[in-house]
C-alpha cells in the first residue's frame, strides 16, 4: 500500500539502507492525498472563503453577486491531489524505491504475488521475496444495511467530493469527523443540512464541552443536529432519498436530495492472504504489537489497518518506528496513541490530544482543569473569530498535562503546541513560562493553563 504509512516506511527504509518495493493497486499517496485528508481541505477552504464573503459587512466590505461554480471548486480539489500525488512519484523515485503496480497477496513466507492493473496482467503475476513485508493496505468506509451507497442518491467521502450539482438539501449519517466536514461544507455552501447520530452528542470522541458548544455553533448556522437518533429505513426516489429516523421512541421522515454515510471504516483485509499466512483479525483490523509486528514473523502492520485512531499522521509514524525497529536502530520508542492530535476541519476548528476531563477522571486522576475563552482574546476578536475556547486538563498531583481540547479559528495548527508539550513530558510549570507571541491565537493556550491553577490574566 502506497498511503502516507507504506510509502513514508519505504522511504524512511531507504533511508536506512534497506532495498525496498511499494506495491500500490491505485494510486499513490492511499485515500489521505487522493481521497480524504487533502482534497477536503481544498473543499473547506472554499467553503471557509464562501462563509467569509456572506458575512464581509463586519469588516466593513461588501460584494455582490457571489456564486459557486460547482465544477471549479471540485477541479481545483481534484488538481490539488494531483499535484501532491506526483510529489510523492518524485520522493519515491528520488529515493531509489521500487515502485510495483497492481495488487499484492501473501503467498507464503517472504512471498507476494502481485497481480498487474490493467495491460499489466497480461503478464500475469510477479512474485517478489522480502525478509520484512509491511501491510499498509488502509481502511474504507463502512457500509451499514439499508445505506448501502449507489454513487446518486446515497454517498460515501467520494461521492460528498465530487458532486456532479449542488444539493439543495442533505441527510449525514454519523457526526463523526467526516461527517461533520462535509455537513459543514455544505451548509458553508447554502444547502439545508441534517446530521443524524446514535450517540448522544457529535463528535463523539471530543471533550463534552468542545462537543457541546460545536453542536450549539452549527445549530446557529441553521444545522439541523438529532442526537441519540438513528435511521430505521430508508426510501429512494428519483432525485431524493426519504428516512425514517428514530429518536426518543419516536419516529419522523426525513426527505433530502442527497444522503452522505460517514459511519466509521473497516480495514482492508480481504483478498490479501490473511488467513492463509495465520494472521489475527479482529473486527477487520489486524492484530499488532507496540512495534507493528503481527504474530507471524516477517510481517507487520501499521496504519488505518491495524485500527484506531484512524489518522495519517498516526500512520506514518507507525512506519518510521516499524521500519526503525526492523533495521535495528537503537532507542526506538513504541508509538503512543496518547500523544497524536486529531483535528476535524469542520467551521468552527476542533482539535484536541490526550485525555477528555471525564477519561482523565474515570482513570483516577485528580485533575485541575483550565479553560479561556476566545472572547478574551484580541487576535480573535481583531479576525472576527471570537468563538471558540482551549481547555486544558492536568494531573493535579504531579502537573502532567493529561489533555487539551480546542475549538475555534485555526486551532488545528495551534494543537501541535500541546504535541510537543505532552512529547516533552512537560508539566504546567514549563507551559507556565513559556512565553506566547501578542497579539495571537495562540495566547489562549497559555491563559488556559494558567486558568487551571486560578492565574488566568485575561478572565
Amino acid at each position: 500500500g502506497g498511503g502516507p504509512g507504506g510509502y513514508v516506511a519505504a522511504i524512511r527504509a531507504r533511508q536506512l539502507g534497506l532495498r525496498v518495493a511499494l506495491v500500490e493497486r491505485e494510486h499513490l499517496g492511499g485515500i489521505c492525498l487522493n481521497w480524504g485528508c487533502i482534497p477536503t481541505k481544498a473543499l473547506l477552504r472554499t467553503s471557509e472563503i464562501h462563509h467569509l464573503l456572506h458575512n464581509l459587512d463586519q469588516f466593513g466590505l461588501g460584494v455582490r453577486d457571489i456564486r459557486v461554480d460547482l465544477p471549479a471548486l471540485v477541479k481545483r480539489s481534484r488538481d490539488v491531489a494531483r499535484r501532491l500525488q506526483r510529489g510523492v512519484q518524485h520522493l519515491l523515485k528520488k529515493n531509489s524505491v521500487e515502485v510495483v503496480e497492481g495488487h499484492a497477496r501473501l503467498v507464503g513466507p517472504g512471498r507476494l504475488g502481485v497481480t498487474g492493473n490493467g495491460e499489466a496482467e497480461a503478464s500475469g503475476t510477479r512474485e517478489l521475496r522480502a525478509e520484512h513485508i509491511v501491510l499498509a493496505t488502509g481502511a474504507r468506509a463502512r457500509t451499514l444495511p439499508g445505506l448501502e451507497p449507489d454513487g446518486e442518491r446515497i454517498w460515501t467521502y467520494k461521492e460528498a467530493m465530487v458532486p456532479d450539482a449542488m444539493p439543495a438539501s442533505l441527510l449525514v449519517v454519523g457526526a463523526g469527523a467526516i461527517g461533520m466536514e462535509f455537513a459543514s461544507f455544505y451548509r458553508d455552501l447554502g444547502a439545508e443540512v441534517t446530521v443524524v447520530e446514535a450517540l448522544p452528542r457529535i463528535l463523539p470522541v471530543e471533550d463534552a464541552e468542545i462537543s457541546k458548544m460545536a453542536q450549539k455553533s452549527f445549530e446557529k448556522q441553521g444545522m439541523k443536529i438529532l442526537t441519540k437518533a438513528s435511521v430505521k429505513s430508508l426510501k429512494k426516489s428519483a432525485n431524493s432519498v426519504t428516512a425514517v429516523i428514530e429518536k426518543d421512541g419516536k419516529t419522523q421522515e426525513i426527505t433530502a436530495d442527497r444522503l452522505v454515510s460517514a459511519v466509521g471504516i473497516v480495514g482492508n483485509v480481504e483478498g490479501i492472504g490473511l488467513e492463509d499466512a495465520g494472521i489475527k483479525v479482529e473486527k477487520t483490523h489486524v492484530v499488532v504489537d507496540e512495534y507493528s509486528r503481527t504474530g507471524v514473523a516477517g510481517i507487520y502492520a501499521i496504519g488505518d489497518l491495524t485500527g484506531p485512531p484512524w489518522l495519517a499522521h498516526k500512520a506514518e509514524h507507525e512506519g518510521v518506528v516499524c521500519i526503525e525497529k526492523i533495521a535495528g536502530v537503537d532507542g526506538v520508542h513504541p508509538l503512543d496513541v496518547s500523544r497524536i492530535p486529531g483535528c476535524t476541519y469542520c467551521h468552527p476548528q476542533v482539535a484536541s490530544i490526550g485525555l477528555t476531563e471525564a477519561q482523565a477522571k474515570d482513570k483516577g486522576y485528580t485533575v485541575k482543569v483550565g479553560r479561556f475563552p476566545f472572547i478574551g482574546n484580541g487576535k480573535a476578536i481583531a479576525l472576527g473569530e471570537a468563538e471558540g475556547f482551549t481547555k486544558t486538563v492536568f494531573d493535579a498531583k504531579t502537573g502532567e498535562l493529561l489533555g487539551a481540547h480546542m475549538i475555534g479559528a485555526e486551532v488545528t495548527e495551534m494543537i501541535q503546541g500541546y504535541t510537543i508539550g505532552k512529547t516533552l513530558e512537560t508539566t504546567e510549570a514549563e507551559l507556565m513560562h513559556t512565553v506566547f507571541p501578542h497579539p495571537t491565537i495562540s495566547e489562549s493556550m497559555h491563559e488556559s493553563v494558567l486558568a487551571a491553577y486560578g492565574r488566568a490574566l485575561h478572565i
